[in-house]
């Protein structure tokens, strides 16, 4: 790929909504699979009443609307102002109380695993059934469209792609016989984070364009040089986070 089509890829531009400032991508085309849709306000005729509390609005009980889903609540109910990355503004903007606190629950994944995610990791790379892995580092890419693998070569899985993703553990208590939880990005399939359980693998699933077969690659945690596989099991765990939002954003 070349650097104009990458510089193409993550352009922004700035733009203003009845929401507030956005910085959203040049090309749409190129938008985060994590993103929302502003959503459509609902009209001030149509709400004569806070849509929480029921407080009829009149000159002194203004109407306000959450950034996030759009419908009309009073001052009390829709004070807090709170950042809403996955909408692209640029600075925190007001939510109703239900809208604040999922915000703030994402807020850890772009505040901590997005970076981990982009920073990339060290793995085993193997390709179908080959019996050969390759050491490849795996990233997300900056526009976070793309899962990205270089090493001796290089490739590019498009996000949106990739159909199911099984997460592999260790450190399994004694006699558990399935020795890995999974997750996909098309069911709600969730991975088990008790006990000392620790991610240890990948194994994704995905479509190629212009093909209507389904390619698969597994990622393995090897050894760094310094004996340590806890930026790979970083990477894994934030990785969990990223399919888990893919996941509940097709509902929303």
């Amino acid at each position: 790929m070349s650097s104009e089509v990458a510089a193409r890829r993550d352009a922004k531009k700035l733009v203003r909504s009845p929401s507030g400032l956005r910085m959203v991508p040049e090309h749409r085309a190129y938008g985060s699979p994590f993103g929302l849709e502003e959503p459509q306000w609902v009209p001030d005729k149509e709400c004569p009443r806070c849509m929480q509390c029921d407080t009829k609005f009149d000159f002194i009980t203004r109407k306000h609307h959450c950034r996030r889903c759009g419908k009309c609540f009073c001052d009390r109910c829709c004070s807090q102002k709170v950042p809403l990355p996955r909408m692209c503004f640029v600075d925190p903007v007001r939510q109703c109380a239900e809208c604040a606190l999922v915000s703030q629950r994402e807020a850890e994944f772009y505040d901590k695993q997005l970076k981990v995610l982009v920073s990339g990791a060290t793995f085993l790379v193997t390709f179908g059934k080959s019996e050969t892995p390759e050491t490849m580092v795996c990233r997300l890419s900056n526009n976070q469209r793309f899962l990205v693998l270089d090493g001796d070569g290089h490739y590019e899985i498009e996000i949106t792609r990739i159909s199911t993703m099984r997460i592999l553990t260790e450190g399994l208590p004694p006699g558990e016989k399935d020795t890995h939880t999974y997750t996909s990005l098309l069911e709600s399939q969730p991975v088990s984070e008790g006990g000392s359980a620790r991610a240890s693998g990948m194994l994704l699933q995905y479509g190629v364009p212009g093909s209507e077969g389904v390619s698969q690659l597994t990622l393995t945690a090897g050894e760094d040089a310094n004996a340590s596989k806890r930026p790979a099991a970083a990477w894994l765990a934030a990785m969990h986070k990223a399919a888990k939002l893919l996941y509940e954003s097709r509902d929303q």
